[in-house]
């Protein structure tokens, strides 16, 4: 390819997507869609017109929008991204104006709620959706691809989600580098209560015990600090999770207490406990170890290329003759017209000069994990 020749890039999946709610999941998203060539614009909705600016200036979105309006039919997918007790709201302003064919779908960690209000509103093209995937580090400074790659990313049809839409919802998130899981909604909103909210619970009762005793403050180092990580998300996002999911997670309280009680009892059975703890370690070690991005996310390069022979060829060696280091690369997924590649360079000043090298040379760069 020479600076001449037209720059080839994937075929999109979307023309436009919305992205409704612009933090940190909704923000990963964005930066998911712009830089594997998903969408052809992304637009980011959000009524925060500081956080709008934010995400346009580091390359978040394309445009941004503060209302929702008629401008939305023109968008064939609206990922709804809001906190947890915003969600139906912006779902019910959404909708007068979702184009009917458009995929609709949202990251919210409870599902059964969202469900069941888009099934009321009559939006047929709903797959609700959860990212297994987070920091506690909010907000779209944050925001990063990588955040989503190799996570578990469950969606949660119900009885009347037409096919057509949860394949494109799976497709969505496959392109995304995560990994689809289809569960009904209330199955969902079970096991998240065990495995995410009910260790948020025990991390409030764990850091009050030590915010009331300052003695416990001087003891409490790393294994506590790892053990409460949950503790340190926003308060107020985490509030409202807990308590939109509050029927789900009494019951997994209740299997929690139980739990203790039993531990408690092994107290005077050393066998037992030794039992008990030899069955928590082989879970635990068994656990999967989810892998983000294999390259550091604020030194990515993604070169767009054509699906012909020695496009990688082309590119390491127009980099190579200007001594730029590559170092690593990621092929991502290949679809119609071409593909993409992703460069790990060793620092921000190398992102720049690279993408301006593969330009001069015809090929479309994004950069930003």
């Amino acid at each position: 390819m020479t600076a001449d020749a037209a720059p080839v890039t994937p075929a999109p999946l979307f023309g436009t997507a919305v992205v409704a709610g612009v933090g940190l999941i909704g923000g990963s998203v964005a930066l998911g869609l712009r830089q594997r060539f998903l969408a052809r614009t992304v637009i980011g909705l959000d009524a925060n017109m500081d956080v709008l600016r934010e995400a346009e200036a580091l390359g978040v979105v394309d445009e941004v929008r503060a209302a929702p309006g008629e401008w939305l039919r023109g968008a064939d997918l609206v990922i709804l991204a809001a906190p947890m007790r915003a969600l139906t709201g912006l779902a019910r302003d959404l909708a007068p104006y979702v184009n009917p064919g458009a995929l609709v779908t949202d990251v919210g960690s409870v599902k059964g709620g969202i469900a069941a209000e888009m099934e009321r509103l009559g939006v047929r093209s709903f797959v609700a959706g959860h990212p297994m995937a987070g920091s506690e580090r909010g907000g779209v400074t944050h925001a990063s691809a990588s955040l989503l790659e190799n996570a578990v990313w469950v969606l949660t049809p119900t009885e009347s989600t037409p096919l057509t839409a949860l394949s494109r919802a799976r497709l969505l998130v496959e392109h995304l580098g995560a990994a689809p899981v289809v569960m009904p909604p209330d199955a969902h909103d079970a096991l998240v209560a065990t495995i995410s909210h009910l260790p948020y619970l025990a991390s409030l009762a764990l850091t009050h015990m030590v915010a009331r005793d300052e003695r416990l403050s001087l003891l409490a180092a790393g294994g506590f600090r790892d053990l409460t990580r949950v503790a340190s998300g926003d308060p107020r996002m985490s509030r409202d999770m807990v308590v939109e999911n509050k029927d789900a997670l009494r019951g997994a309280l209740t299997r929690f207490r139980k739990q203790l009680e039993r531990l408690e009892a092994d107290l005077d059975d050393p066998e037992e406990l030794l039992a008990a703890a030899h069955e928590g370690k082989r879970t635990r070690d068994s656990l999967p170890v989810v892998k983000r991005s294999l390259l550091p996310a604020k030194f990515d390069l993604v070169v767009a290329v054509p699906d012909k022979p020695n496009q990688i060829g082309a590119v390491t060696q127009a980099l190579g003759a200007a001594h730029v280091n590559i170092k690593d690369i990621e092929v991502l997924a290949i679809r119609e017209e071409g593909g993409a590649l992703r460069l790990g360079l060793e620092s921000p000043e190398e992102v720049q000069r690279a993408a301006a090298l593969l330009r001069a040379q015809g090929f479309e760069v994004r950069g930003r994990g």
